[in-house]
Order: C-alpha cells, then structure tokens, then sequence
C-alpha cells in the first residue's frame, strides 16, 4: 500500500473484475471458467479458476502483501508439512482499478472444519499437533534481513491491550467482564517465549483448516505467516477443540503454562476484535467467536 491510500479503502471485487485480471495478466488461463468461492473470509475474494486453481484478491490494506509472502515461503515449507496447503503459482499486479497485488494458488478441494465435526476428535486434535510440531522444526535460516524479515515479524501480544480493554469494556456483560479481565492480564503477565524464534501460521483457526471425508486434510491462509513466538497459534484449541480433546492437544505438542496462558490471550483477543467487527453483520462469525472466547476462558 502507498501512503497515498486511504487505511479503509474496500475496492468493489466482481467475477468481471477477476475475470478481466486473470485474462489480461495471464492469458494462458484465460479459457478457465471462473466462480465465486462463497464461504471465503473477511480478509480476501477468492474464486475458483477451472479445476485446479484460484484466485484470491484482498479486500483491505490489511490484507495487501499476504500474496507476496506465501509465494516467498509456502514452496518452501510445504513440502515438510504433513497437510496440504496451498501452494501459490502467480502473484498478479494491481491494475484496472484494483490497486494491489493479487495471488493464484492451488486449488485444493474440502470442507472447512467445524467444531461440530471435529471439535471431540482425539485424532484430529494430534493431527493438528504433528503440523505445528513439523512447522516449528523448520528451522527459520537464510532469512535476509529488511522487508523479509519484517514481514515475518508479529507484534506482540501486549500490542492488542487498548483495543482488547475497550472490547471487554463493550461486552462484559455477555461474556463476563472480570474473568475476561482477569486471563488478559494474566496473559500479558505470563513469561515470554525464551528459546529460537519458531515458525508459525498466524492465523490458526477453523475457518482455515479443510476436511475430506471428515479428516483433516489442508490447511490454507498463511498470511500471518511468522516467525516467533508460537502461542499465536493454540487458538485452535479454543475455536475447534472440547475440554478433553484440548488435553490431548497440549500433550502431544508439548506446551508450558506460561505459553499456553499467552495462547488463550490470544484467543480471547483475536476473538474479541472479531465479535467486535463482524458479528453483527455475520451470525456464522457471531457463534465462532462466541465458542472461541468461552473456551478461552474455560482454559
């Protein structure tokens, strides 16, 4: 994004918009049929492009680089992955009105995980621990430093105390404004993470997991692809997982008290700034987050 660009601006995305990109920047696809993927998220457009490809346009300035970043690294991590992901192909360049770039990836076929679903499952629960155990082993080398490194770079936790203050504030009365209080403070107090920086997904949650035949098959969305602190991705224990099956989680991955106490802030966090904004509008979002901060506090 340049500075020119206002932070909000939402560019109008349609199948003639994609359909001219696709056909003017990669004419070797141009005959592909092209259709709208509608359970996408709030951060990205995609479609599908024929059988075997996507596309995915960000739908914000938040969003812009994400196309970028998972051409750099996802050929690079897939193949040490025991799930899929969707490996990127091409990343297009702003252009007839859209003003940022844009990515085709994969296509790869499934069902988003659900709690329902998965959410008692022993197996999936150390399905899911063999990806993180497998994406942590990487180890982060020959990273030049400069924009590479940055876009690599989360915040911290402590970053999203104003707005998570102002979240609980806002909806203490539905979710409990005290417990919600007292596990973001003992997040924030919680020993940081003191060994090698570790790879992580960032945004590790059910909306992004795919299924085939009710078995974990994929995991896609890796624009908060990072290397740090990995608590960020135990989210999923919160959003996907029961009690017992969340057990079974932290054993086989092998998680400390003080990393999964600054897990279950971010859970709280991220699931209080999607209450927030989205709920309202999207009762899917509503009842998903819902899960996430409830669980989060049950620990």
């Amino acid at each position: 994004m340049t500075t020119a660009e206002p932070a909000d601006i939402r560019p109008r995305i349609d199948e003639a918009l994609v359909r001219r990109l696709v056909d003017t920047q990669f004419p070797q696809w141009a005959g592909l049929p092209l259709r709208r993927f509608e359970l996408a998220g709030s951060d990205h457009a995609i479609y599908r492009l024929g059988e075997e490809l996507s596309v995915r346009l960000p739908r914000h300035a938040g969003a812009v680089g994400q196309a970028a970043k998972e051409l750099r690294w996802l050929p690079r991590l897939a193949p040490r992955l025991p799930l899929a992901v969707p490996v990127p192909v091409a990343v297009g360049r702003p252009g007839l009105g859209f003003p940022w770039p844009w990515a085709v990836s994969r296509w790869l076929d499934g069902e988003v995980a659900t709690a329902a679903s998965l959410g008692d499952s022993s197996r999936a629960a150390a399905e899911l621990a063999q990806f993180l155990t497998a994406l942590r082993c990487y180890a982060p080398e020959d990273i030049p430093g400069g924009d590479a490194w940055d876009e690599l770079t989360c915040p911290p936790l402590s970053d999203r105390d104003a707005e998570t203050r102002v979240a609980i504030a806002e909806l203490g009365g539905m979710f409990g404004g005290a417990a919600m209080t007292e596990l973001w403070d003992a997040a924030l107090d919680a020993p940081g993470w003191d060994r090698s920086p570790v790879w992580f997904h960032g945004d590790f949650h059910t909306g992004n997991l795919l299924t085939v035949d009710g078995r974990l098959s994929a995991v896609i969305d890796f624009g908060g692809l990072g290397i740090g602190d990995p608590a960020c991705d135990l989210m999923i224990a919160f959003t996907l997982m029961s009690p017992r099956v969340r057990a079974v989680f932290r054993d086989a991955l092998g998680v400390d008290d003080a990393t999964w106490l600054r897990g279950r802030g971010w859970a709280l966090a991220t699931g209080l700034n999607a209450y927030t904004c989205y709920a309202a509008v999207d009762p899917r979002v509503a009842a998903q987050t819902t899960r996430q901060i409830t669980q989060a506090l049950l620990g």
